[in-house]
């Protein structure tokens, strides 16, 4: 009997950290940022490629803002955990403008979804004199949107 409980143990930790195992972030879905703006993404393929759209609630410019198209890859390779790397591009649909943002989406210690993204913004510019204002850079935190159902 003493002779099993150190292969016992060894089981029941073995066993247990698999339950540790970390626990996979979906990107598809509606999310919105700490500004308030609205992503929503559709179905990942198998080569990670996605696409969806994008609602900002800030802009620089006066114009209406509209429902502007995104598109994006996530890392997709044999080493990638549940919390996936991904990159996408939002072609703004109402200004002359592209944003390019590159994040993670994570599972918190609470279970919910948070996707953290870094971005750059490059505006058109006429001239290439003001080329030195036509680049902004940010962070943003997405979190999931429960559906109303």
């Amino acid at each position: 009997m003493l002779q099993t409980t150190p292969f016992l143990l060894v089981l029941f930790l073995a066993l247990g950290a698999h339950g540790l195992s970390v626990k996979k972030c979906s990107l598809t879905g509606r999310w919105v940022n700490d500004l308030g703006s609205n992503m929503t993404i559709t179905t990942v393929n198998a080569n990670g490629a996605f696409s969806g759209t994008y609602h900002t609630a800030v802009t620089a410019t006066s114009n209406e803002i509209k429902l502007s198209p995104l598109q994006g890859s996530l890392q997709k390779s044999p080493n990638q955990k549940g919390q996936p790397t991904f990159g996408f591009t939002v072609n703004w649909s109402f200004s002359d403008s592209v944003t390019v943002f590159t994040g993670q989406c994570f599972v918190d210690d609470n279970g919910k979804e948070v996707v953290k993204t870094m971005w750059l913004l490059r505006s058109h510019m006429d001239d290439i004199k003001n080329d030195w204002k036509a680049t902004r850079v940010g962070t943003n935190v997405f979190t999931r949107l429960q559906s109303q159902e």
